[in-house]
């Protein structure tokens, strides 16, 4: 099962960093102390399952079935809080941190882009997290999951936010998913009647995107540790 640090039950731009705090459930201490909690998922409502009647069909818990049959002896942290920015992962980062972590899936910026956000402070956030990852936890792998922005926003803003992603996955040697909603964003059937957020079935495209960057590297840090 996928240790649930905190399921944003909120609705988008309504994250709040106190309802963080107070979520240190004993559900959440346990997985801090739990040292096979080390693929941690730090992302927004899509990572949280918003909507979803059971949250652990949202991507992260699939991946974890993924990996459960795999025998990979990997233990996926759902760290999804919805309505979250780049600026408000970056806030509750520490608190994160307090377990091991041996993969980074990093999945924040699309609140940012729907509020019409700076880019330039994008990508500044994103890259203090990877930096603050990779200072607490030498070695660290990282996956960095694309967004786009709304198109309403104009050609130029959404050029500057889509650009953020490769940058950062450049200078920093992440693994770049290009875009996470490749195909599921704007197919009715495979989102909420929000038009926003996955169905489970959206949710099952999401989870082949990044199994595919996410297996070999779960394969070779297992293939790497000392027997």
């Amino acid at each position: 099962m996928v240790a649930l640090l905190v399921i944003g039950g909120c609705t988008p731009g309504t994250g709040d960093p106190d309802a963080v705090r107070s979520g240190e459930s004993e559900v959440s201490r346990a997985a801090l102390l739990d040292q096979s909690a080390n693929v941690l998922f730090l992302g927004t409502s899509l990572t949280a399952g918003y909507g979803l009647e059971d949250p652990e069909r949202a991507f992260p818990g699939r991946l974890q079935e993924l990996i459960d049959s795999a025998g990979l002896p990997f233990r996926v942290t759902n760290a999804g809080v919805s309505g979250d920015t780049s600026a408000g992962g970056l806030a509750r980062l520490d608190w994160l941190l307090r377990s091991p972590v041996q993969v980074l899936v990093l999945e924040l910026g699309a609140n940012d882009g729907l509020r019409g956000q700076d880019p330039d402070a994008l990508e500044r956030n994103l890259t203090e997290i990877i930096g603050r990852v990779r200072d607490a936890n030498p070695g660290v792998r990282v996956i960095l999951a694309g967004m786009e922005a709304p198109p309403n926003l104009g050609e130029i803003y959404t050029s500057r936010f889509r650009a953020v992603f490769p940058r950062v996955a450049e200078a920093e040697n992440a693994l770049l998913i290009p875009f996470l909603l490749e195909g599921v964003a704007g197919d009715r059937e495979l989102n909420q009647p929000d038009g926003i957020h996955p169905t489970p079935e959206g949710h099952e495209v999401v989870t082949r995107h990044v199994w595919r960057a996410l297996e070999p590297m779960l394969r070779e840090i297992a293939a790497d540790a000392p027997q």
